[in-house]
């Protein structure tokens, strides 16, 4: 599933690092409307974690998905896997109006839920997972995997970590993704669904900010949404942008957009600029343009020492999924805090709803 050209099914896979003994961790899979489920769960796997269970309502994603997974046992509901004793987590990649309804159910089960992202469409479902996760004390996790699961920005913030550019400043992200809409769900096209483009994708770029930055709030300063090219699909975001500053005084810009050309040969140029008080960093994350035969993960780093070049590719993996495992048996929060998932995931919101619409004169915009 890891195809290079489609991002919907874009599902990284690395060398199995165990964290755990076999079967001491077990989760499910529930509900596989988006390519992602995928991609979480070679990720929890490689990471010791044992899937039980598959459920969804349609019987070929289920046949596709045993495809990968042969070792899960097709659910006869959805409730047998989210009420399974031995399921510590549930992992879920439903239509993304409905991921918190889904979420909910997993954390009143006694389940912790790792969701794809965006993990909301509303304010009002974010508060509802907050009231959930408070009266349960289980978590509700997000799969931001344009961080989580790409080398080149594992790295990228180890170097800041380590203090290689100073102090962080300014990050600015470029989320370009190749639509392909013949092979898109029809719910992908309404936006009550999928949110809108500041929403869904954008929520990659602003938990990288917020992550990157070493931010915990920040202020949408201004927003922009658009159709510019597809309006047989009124309700599509097909461009957005935003601004945000952080409590902490840094500052970000990003854009996405659904205009890959097919000339491209993987499904997005995924960038992210990071600036420091004493050098930057690059991240190209997918390709390196003209270049014959380069991958993705790459880094650059500028400071007083020089100029660096890393190739990341095999240099890190994917530590989240291991510390996400550990985090659920031992209750702590090593893979990301609970408040880091919820604010980013809040900012994104609030940029969707108060985004200047660019191109109102397109007929059915939303």
């Amino acid at each position: 599933m890891g195809n290079a050209v489609n991002g919907m099914n874009y599902a990284p896979k690395g060398k199995p690092k165990p964290v755990v003994k076999p079967g001491e961790f077990v989760f499910s899979a529930v509900r596989l409307d988006h390519g992602h489920i995928y991609g979480m769960c070679n990720g929890l796997s490689e990471a010791g974690g044992a899937i039980k269970y598959v459920y969804d309502r349609d019987p070929k994603k289920v046949e596709a998905f045993l495809k990968a997974f042969p070792q899960a046992k097709p659910a006869r509901s959805e409730e047998e896997a989210l009420e399974d004793r031995e399921t510590h987590m549930i992992a879920g990649a439903a239509v993304t109006g409905e991921r918190c309804a889904l979420g909910l159910k997993a954390l009143l089960a006694g389940k912790d839920y790792f969701t794809d992202k965006a993990p909301f469409t509303t304010l009002s479902q974010l508060e509802s997972a907050k009231e959930t996760v408070q009266k349960t004390g289980r978590r509700y996790m997000v799969y931001y995997s344009e961080r989580l699961h790409v080398e080149g920005a594992v790295l990228a913030g180890y170097m800041v970590d380590e203090g290689l550019i100073g102090k962080v400043v300014n990050v600015a992200g470029f989320g370009p993704h190749r639509l392909m809409a013949h092979a898109r769900p029809d719910w992908f096209f309404i936006k009550e669904n999928y949110g809108g483009i500041l929403c869904d994708i954008g929520s990659h770029q602003i938990e990288q900010y917020l992550h990157f930055a070493g931010e915990e709030d920040a202020q949408v300063i201004s927003s922009r949404i658009g159709n510019y090219s597809n309006p047989q699909y009124p309700e599509l975001d097909d461009f957005g942008d935003c601004a945000l500053n952080g409590k902490k005084g840094t500052t970000n810009y990003f854009r996405v957009d659904w205009y890959t050309p097919d000339g491209l040969r993987t499904w997005g140029d995924g960038r992210t600029l990071i600036l420091g008080t004493e050098g930057y960093i690059e991240i190209r994350k997918y390709v390196d343009i003209a270049r014959e035969g380069s991958g993705g993960n790459h880094v650059f780093l500028v400071n007083g020492d020089g100029e660096k070049y890393v190739d990341a590719t095999g240099v890190t993996g994917y530590p989240f999924f291991g510390q996400l495992i550990l985090d659920s048996l031992n209750r702590t929060e090593n893979a990301m805090t609970q408040a880091h998932a919820f604010k980013a995931a809040e900012l994104c919101l609030k940029a969707q709803a108060q985004a200047v619409d660019l191109t109102p004169h397109v007929a059915g915009r939303k």
